[in-house]
């Protein structure tokens, strides 16, 4: 089996303000690391654009049509949706092909095209509500990807992993009411965007929140996968692992206070593959979400994906 790859040039043209931390640089930097000879036998796909229908199950037709809106005033300029989320005349193909690809990794994955999938696109995705665009987030392209697989490939339990330094609230609001999914999101608190509470737990406990201090390091975040990650997982028995691999938890990260590394998330993506061999056949899927230090992006997605690679082979 192999590890595929998703991505798409017009994902390069969604442009950010200047200094702005979600920009073309960083998929530049995981694409030029992923192209390094020891990542060839990788398998490389376009993102194809999500189609309405897809992004409608998660978002009413009245926040579609808000960020075309926006996309459209942007006149050869930006717009700004909120003081961290703006939108110019790429946006859209680039949003598009992010929820896309990761609607089409899961369909590779469940049809046994690929072992399991790593989405290298942005915008990202874990922040963006239902009805709310917000933190560098248009569309919930995980939980998208999600009900496509429920919806769809009659999946009856799938869970996703967040490991992104900033709570996935976005992914929370989307899944509030779907008990098919368990959503589990590790998180530095407080910290923006002020969600992720413990207290929060889905409509039926099928939301996680492990919220972890600032300056927690690679024990916390261990201690807090064994004790309470995995085991939920664990008893979900989910049929396919979806990961919001955020990398902003890595300690040379400007936007957060955690001092995690890529050794870190490796030992992370194979006690998820774990999982997933336990209960999904091996099936992951995973999708860029946060991560501005470019180096230390780099690096940790080259670890991430080189874990995939290996557990997709065997």
């Amino acid at each position: 089996m192999t590890t595929a790859i998703y991505t798409h040039d017009d994902c390069l043209k969604h442009e950010t303000p200047p200094g702005h931390p979600e920009r073309v640089a960083r998929l530049e930097a995981v694409l030029e690391i992923l192209e390094a000879p020891r990542f060839a036998a990788l398998e490389w796909h376009d993102c194809p654009k999500a189609a309405r229908s897809e992004l409608l199950r998660v978002h009413p037709e009245a926040h579609v049509a808000a960020v075309e809106q926006a996309v459209a005033a942007a006149r050869g300029g930006t717009v700004a949706i909120d003081g961290d989320t703006h939108v110019m005349a790429g946006s859209l193909d680039a949003a598009l092909r992010a929820a896309g690809g990761c609607v089409a990794a899961v369909e590779a994955v469940i049809t046994g095209k690929a072992q399991n999938a790593f989405i290298a696109a942005r915008p990202p995705g874990h922040h963006a509500e239902k009805t709310t665009a917000m933190g560098f987030c248009l569309f919930g392209n995980v939980s998208i990807a999600a009900k496509n697989a429920l919806d769809e490939h009659g999946l009856s339990r799938v869970a996703i992993m967040d490991f992104d330094v900033h709570h996935g609230n976005g992914t929370q609001d989307l899944l509030w009411d779907e008990t098919r999914c368990l959503f589990i999101s590790t998180h530095q608190s407080p910290l923006y965007p002020g969600t992720g509470g413990v207290h929060e737990t889905g409509a039926d406990n099928n939301v996680m929140n492990v919220p972890l201090p600032p300056g927690a390091g690679s024990e916390a975040f261990r201690r807090a996968m064994e004790a309470e990650v995995l085991p939920a997982l664990d008893d979900f028995a989910p049929e396919l692992v979806l990961i919001s691999a955020g990398f902003d938890a890595h300690r040379a990260d400007p936007l957060a206070q955690m001092e995690l590394t890529e050794k870190d998330f490796a030992w992370a993506t194979h006690r998820l593959c774990d999982i997933a061999d336990a209960h999904a056949g091996g099936r992951v899927v995973s999708t860029l979400e946060g991560g501005y230090d470019l180096e230390a992006l780099a690096a940790s997605v080259a670890a991430h994906v080189e874990v995939l690679m290996e557990r997709g082979a065997k």
